[in-house]
């Protein structure tokens, strides 16, 4: 079959060369009791046919969200995606050399990465992007390390708890073995206090990570908690949501230090683990502590214009005490599906999208809000994501009411936070139509059966 990738006899010889009996002896190393005993829990071998249609079954188990009404967010979104990203990024020619290893990389692969660090500016309004990176869930560590490093202060990082639940578990993996503490200002309202979070900073505090809109889709009082990381030398490291940046102000505009986003929703199609785009842009009084690669623009011997790695701060580059990064790809194909995105949708375009997903995200509000059974979880403003509390908390059960009749109807809150286990995270993009937002107000405002 064509996915074996050797005969017993090429085997033998390759054993045979390195001077070993048996595969097992290359994992001699590992403890017996770690290794697997006995065979996988697997069907029986099958031939081509076969095998494709029991895969075939085993997918069709799936809810595909492009079958569905979906309101699911909470860092993921259902955007439209023009085919002009898919018909540019299949290109064998960015498709098969996407990320530059070394300085010989292709002139084009450079051109294309240049490009959307340029966007990349554009759109956050800050001095310099890097040449992206994993997600926004370890873009968002990586600025807090970038961070510790140009302050010098290592001793204290704020963050709130209206930040994604899980770029604040990253964080704590990360600091967990240094001796810096990771305080989380709470976030009863919604959005962070000016106040609480003012009780947190100090002298110490090496910056300030918030997000806006948060992971409740609240807008936050950027400007004033700017303004407070400031007063203490600390920065502030904003993570944006991209297409909202396309109607709110952008954040190098009020003071953000560090931009950090998850790029998912710029051309990058819903997927369970990724690929994902970690964007990351700064002031460039801080380029030189940037993790990852930046390309920059230059002339040849001959004068014409041509690309470079003019920074490559991984550890295979540098001496691996000096790097600041030790990321092993710059998700360079998303990267280039995020700029073509961008280039096509144009300042114009950007706008239209946000404005639709901002008027569609608060008539869907107005209409779950209206039932007696169903009422907004916080009074802040927001973009194009709400939390809706349930009268009789019943989240499990509306949402198989839900996925019966194809709608995926949100994130239930209550795995990160328990006071909100009778509440959903409802997200609305441009794709959402007036009869998707009211089939979704009908079905969570249905009474629930006694006894189900």
């Amino acid at each position: 079959m064509p996915y074996i990738p050797n005969t017993p006899e090429d085997q033998r010889a390759m054993l045979d060369a390195i001077g070993v009996e048996s595969i097992d002896d290359l994992f001699a190393m590992i403890p017996s009791e770690l290794r697997l005993q006995g065979q996988l829990d697997l069907p029986p071998a099958m031939g081509e046919m076969d095998l494709a249609a029991y895969m075939n079954r085993l997918a069709s188990e799936n809810t595909v969200a492009e079958a569905c009404a979906c309101f699911l967010g909470g860092g993921s979104y259902d955007h439209f995606i023009p085919a002009l990203v898919d018909t540019v990024a299949s290109r064998g020619e960015f498709y098969t050399a996407y990320t530059p290893y070394q300085a010989e990389a292709s002139q084009g692969t450079l051109q294309a990465i240049f490009e959307y660090q340029t966007l990349i500016t554009q759109l956050t309004g800050m001095d310099v992007s890097n040449a992206s990176l994993y997600d926004g869930g370890t873009a968002a560590v990586d600025a807090v390390l970038m961070a510790m490093s140009a302050t010098r202060r290592s001793g204290r990082v704020v963050t709130s708890r209206s930040v994604h639940p899980e770029y604040r578990q990253i964080m704590a993996t990360y600091l967990a073995n240094l001796d810096t503490q990771l305080h989380v200002v709470d976030t009863p309202e919604g959005t962070t206090a000016a106040e609480s979070l003012a009780a947190e900073v100090d002298s110490q505090t090496a910056c300030v990570l918030v997000q806006h809109p948060n992971f409740f889709g609240c807008l936050e009082d950027v400007e004033t908690l700017a303004g407070i990381a400031h007063a203490a030398g600390a920065l502030l490291i904003v993570a944006a949501g991209p297409i909202s940046l396309g109607l709110l102000k952008r954040p190098g505009d009020y003071g953000a230090d560090i931009v950090v986003a998850e790029g998912q929703p710029l051309g990058n199609g819903l997927g369970y683990g990724g690929p994902y785009l970690g964007i990351m842009a700064c002031g460039e009084r801080f380029v030189r502590r940037m993790p990852g690669r930046l390309v920059g623009q230059t002339t040849d011997r001959r004068g014409r214009r041509c690309w470079v790695l003019t920074m490559q701060t991984r550890e295979q580059h540098i001496r691996r005490e000096k790097a600041t990064s030790n990321i092993c790809t710059n998700q360079g194909l998303m990267a280039l599906r995020a700029a073509v995105y961008l280039a096509a949708m144009g300042p114009a375009g950007m706008r239209a999208v946000a404005e639709l997903c901002l008027e569609k995200a608060h008539y869907a509000a107005e209409q779950l809000a209206g039932a007696d059974s169903l009422e907004l979880a916080f009074e802040a403003p927001f973009f194009n994501e709400f939390v809706v509390r349930l009268a009789d908390g019943r989240v499990e059960h509306r949402l198989k009411a839900a996925r019966q009749q194809g709608i995926l109807a949100g994130v239930p809150l209550g795995r990160w936070y328990p006071e909100l286990a009778d509440c959903l995270l409802i997200a609305v993009t441009e794709k959402r139509t007036k009869e998707e937002i009211d089939r979704l107000a009908r079905v969570l405002a249905q009474p629930c059966p006694s006894g189900d």
